[in-house]
């Protein structure tokens, strides 16, 4: 594991957005799967001691994944993901909204658009989240999502390194 990987993460509020550029030591193909298959999704995406449980991802344009994260007491806290776009190891981008357990989303959400590219064995994520209200982006970060989204990449790397070893 290489210590110099480009690891950036902006919050603007002004703008209602998150920037990340986050470098692996890992394969395209590889970084791009831990990103859209839910077997492997539900082993990172989730900060320990949280764990995610996907009811079912459909990763298509117009598909969905339907997700909790699941705290150490059983609370779960629900998700909807819907892919608007996808351009197979280059591109995706969906609309992420908070929900309750029978998938009824709240109002307002935000738009996800991931980037990926490889060089020399090292892929680049770059992942722009903007969010249809401050209101909203203010309750991503008070739930905790900078703090838990770097714990979440730290688990991807790890699993990446594992994986990679295969």
């Amino acid at each position: 594991m290489k210590n110099n990987l480009l690891f950036d993460f902006t919050v603007d509020k002004t703008a209602k957005t998150v920037f990340i550029n986050r470098e692996f030591e890992a394969e395209l193909p590889l970084v791009w799967d831990a990103f859209t298959k839910p077997e492997l999704l539900d082993q990172w995406v989730a900060p320990k001691p949280w764990i995610s449980k996907t009811k079912y991802m459909d990763f298509k344009v117009g598909g969905r994944r339907f997700y909790a994260m699941v705290s150490p007491e059983g609370i779960e806290r629900w998700a909807i993901q819907r892919y608007t776009s996808i351009s197979p190891k280059t591109n995706f981008k969906m609309h992420n909204s908070f929900a309750d357990k029978d998938e009824n989303p709240e109002l307002l959400g935000s738009d996800w658009d991931f980037s990926f590219s490889e060089q020399n064995g090292i892929t680049k994520l770059s992942l722009i989240i903007t969010n249809e209200s401050l209101e909203r982006m203010e309750k991503m970060i008070e739930m905790g999502f900078v703090e838990g989204y770097k714990m979440s990449i730290d688990n991807l790397e790890k699993l990446l390194d594992i994986l990679s070893q295969k």
